[in-house]
């Protein structure tokens, strides 16, 4: 794979973000030519970045490339306060990405990359009913509805041009660097807060971790098979909450302090706190199916699980 990439020139937009500077690491450590495109200039990176705020006008930019990586994004937000959520949502996730899109295909782009969320499918299954790529989409929020419309628009593009499309849901995104939720569970593991959750044990939640939705990308830039295919990914093994605080204490050397809570104190005390919605996503489940990229792709996640997490609980510790 090595060697195909020395052959691929890839721009990666949204390059500055969590997700975008590993993904530069990688590509640019496999031989691969890349152009980092995002709004502002880590301080890590100071050759080879383009700083752009929009991609109006990205036609030469795009020249000489073969394949995009589109990561740029207004991400899931938890506490929204805009009073036209969903309109922002489609300028920045569907008018940003087709633009960009169809600007990409007349630049002679052969393949667009990209990487969209497990949201569109949905925000919860049925126990033992995972997502798969070929349920009918069922967005609940203005994030997730975002991403479905961008889906659809980029594979009418695809379509009408031949630019070759692949699509990536992952659910939640773990790895070194990592903040928001998962970053303040790691931290009250890690300082020994006691946590009501050991109840949380009969759910299961696919997640993924950085190193694995890496590959996955890697793999769908220069896999023959995987152009105008839509992939969901995981880990590949699916956690309780309760397994997840256990593997997250393990991973730094610590006694997990778990709770058995019962779930229905856990709902209300959550109903008057304003949490419902976090508690539910902690009780849930949240699985995904991701058979179809193991056997069209012979694809497997490199990482562990518990590898993965050692990986991220080790960054906070540096």
């Amino acid at each position: 794979m090595n060697f195909i990439l020395r052959d691929k020139t890839v721009l990666v937009t949204g390059a500055s973000g969590f997700l975008g500077q590993a993904l530069m690491h990688q590509l640019i450590a496999n031989g691969c030519a890349v152009t980092a495109v995002s709004r502002s200039q880590p301080a890590t990176h100071t050759q080879g970045w383009i700083c752009l705020t929009h991609y109006e006008d990205a036609h030469t930019l795009l020249q000489g490339h073969t394949c995009v990586v589109h990561l740029a994004a207004r991400v899931h937000v938890m506490h929204d306060t805009s009073t036209d959520s969903l309109a922002e949502f489609r300028a920045a996730n569907v008018d940003v990405t087709l633009n960009l899109a169809r600007q990409a295909a007349a630049a002679g782009v052969q393949r667009f990359v990209f990487i969209s969320s497990v949201k569109v499918n949905g925000e919860s299954t049925a126990p033992g009913n995972p997502f798969t790529e070929n349920d009918t989409p069922n967005p609940q929020d203005a994030y997730g509805q975002s991403k479905y419309e961008a889906e659809q628009g980029l594979r009418q593009i695809a379509a009408e041009t031949g630019m070759e499309l692949v699509i990536i849901r992952p659910p939640l995104v773990y790895g070194p660097g990592v903040k928001a939720n998962f970053s303040a569970l790691m931290c009250a593991v890690q300082r020994g807060w006691p946590l009501p959750l050991g109840a949380i044990t009969h759910n299961r939640r696919s997640l993924v971790g950085l190193g694995n939705l890496l590959d996955l990308i890697v793999t769908s830039i220069v896999h023959p098979l995987a152009g105008n295919q839509t992939f969901l990914v995981s880990d590949g093994h699916d956690l309780s909450t309760a397994d997840l605080v256990r593997g997250l204490a393990r991973a730094a050397g610590v006694s997990a302090r778990l709770w058995p809570v019962p779930l229905g104190f856990l709902r209300i005390g959550a109903s008057l706190l304003g949490k419902r919605a976090a508690v539910q996503r902690l009780c849930g489940d949240l699985q995904v199916d991701i058979s179809k990229a193991r056997h069209m792709l012979d694809w497997t996640p490199p990482l562990s699980i518990e590898e993965s997490l050692r990986r991220t609980v080790a960054k906070i510790n540096t």
